[in-house]
């Protein structure tokens, strides 16, 4: 059978003290929400996010899924409503899930689904968390069946009781979770329309022996994010899974938990990452490299045993070919490292192209930027440049070229040149410390 989501998405977050869309907040280096879509992508033919007036970010961000403006904010189920323009003849099930939900797995929704599917008028997700506080708690019959969900506010103390808690995310036939929302009333101690409603509504459905059934997954997937301390929970709940899976492909991490990597990381086998590395997104490690303590990549590609770092920097646009080394205190942006090259200390190399074997010396830097436009350095194969070398864009350094330390170059070097570009040293006799008169 078909199925289809809504995420609900309209939310300020206030709690999260921030002008940004609750969902808009990242992690892993991308929007909760996309979290969520990727998982939900995964299991529904067609997605549909309600989101707030006035979200243009937010509504690119979700691109290219259908949205829906949620004008007047009255509520949850007020909210699942708006979203009947377009799935309201849908012939299939239709789950409604919460943006700030990120953390749900495509299995969990599998399950859902396999619930709502095997028998259920209506399915909905569940969990026991450590600390109840004010969720909403799932209220069942003797046989198991959930009959209603109560919010925390309109709770009696025998309510507030009951360990199984509210997830938010229900599933039904999409006929009948339209006509339950058109039903939905705002009586109760916030004033608003509840989606959770539904499930009594269904509960007391004419349906014989189908029955609304609580799919019971764990807390970490299905906590809510409403403030920045949930927002830092939630990432570090994410980061544990994907330091997991390193680990189970075969990435060597001396201490995991100082590491951090973005959604998309790739890193294969016998890959090595020593403590305190930050990855942002688009980066691919491929087998072999090791990438030393305190190292950020954003955007790059590091090729079969590099050696990056310590405390490097490779900025977006960078490759770094097979075996080459970048040292400790040395940014590359834009810039490929040839093969078995190393620019070990110290240097800047910006919109730059280095030949295989080259050696970059420590103090040297690329001045790529005049202003206005950047410009691009070449290095030849096998090219030495001494210490505290300045190549100032655009140039041309030949292969197998020697660059003089301290020098200015300005010009192209020739293929096996030597290039000197510095002022001429003048040593005075005498006139030392001892030729002084304090």
């Amino acid at each position: 059978m078909s199925a289809a989501a809504i995420i609900l998405a309209a939310g300020l977050g206030t709690r999260m003290r921030s002008a940004r869309p609750k969902v808009m907040h990242p992690l892993a280096g991308r929007p909760m929400i996309r979290h969520l879509l990727a998982a939900c992508e995964a299991q529904f033919e067609r997605i549909v996010i309600v989101v707030g007036p006035d979200m243009p970010d937010l509504e690119k961000a979700v691109a290219p899924h259908q949205v829906v403006v949620q004008h007047e904010r009255l509520g949850t189920g007020h909210a699942a409503l708006q979203a009947r323009s377009l799935l309201g003849g849908y012939n299939g099930d239709v789950a409604v899930l919460y943006g700030d939900n990120p953390l749900v797995t495509p299995e969990t929704i599998g399950r859902l689904l396999a619930a709502r599917r095997e028998g259920g008028i209506l399915a909905l997700l569940a969990m026991r968390p450590a600390d109840p506080g004010r969720y909403g708690r799932v209220i069942q019959d003797a046989d198991g069946s959930v009959t209603r969900i109560v919010e925390w506010a309109d709770a009696t103390e025998q309510e507030r009781a009951v360990p199984l808690c509210n997830a938010g995310v229900v599933c039904a036939p999409a006929q009948d979770l339209f006509d339950w929302l058109g039903r939905v009333k705002n009586d109760n101690a916030k004033g608003e329309y509840y989606l959770t409603d539904v499930v009594a509504m269904g509960y007391r459905s004419p349906t014989g022996t189908r029955r609304v059934v609580a799919v019971e997954a764990p807390e970490a997937e299905l906590r809510g994010i409403n403030s920045k301390a949930e927002l830092a929970a939630a990432e570090a709940e994410l980061q544990s899974r994907l330091r997991v899976a390193a680990l189970d492909a075969g990435v060597t991490m001396t201490a995991p938990e100082t590491v951090f990597l973005s959604h998309d990381t790739a890193l294969a086998a016998d890959v090595v990452i020593e403590p305190h590395v930050v990855f942002a997104p688009g980066v691919i490690v491929e087998a072999g490299a090791t990438i030393r303590a305190f190292s950020h990549l954003e955007g790059c590609v590091v090729k079969r045993d590099a050696v990056i770092g310590p405390y490097a920097r490779l900025r977006p646009g960078t490759v770094v070919e097979p075996r080459a080394h970048v040292g400790n205190f040395v940014e590359l942006k834009a810039t490929t490292l040839g093969e078995g090259a190393k620019a070990n200390h110290l240097a800047y190399l910006g919109d730059a192209s280095i030949g295989a074997g080259a050696n970059i010396g420590a103090g040297t830097i690329t001045c790529n930027y005049d202003g206005v436009h950047k410009h691009r350095t070449a290095i030849g194969q096998g090219a030495f440049i001494g210490s505290n070398t300045a190549l100032v864009a655009p140039v041309q350094v030949g292969d197998r070229a020697l660059v003089g330390a301290g020098s200015v170059i300005t010009a192209d070097v020739p293929d096996d040149a030597l290039a000197i570009a510095r002022g001429q040293q003048a040593v005075k006799p005498g006139r030392g410390f001892k030729g002084k008169k304090g």
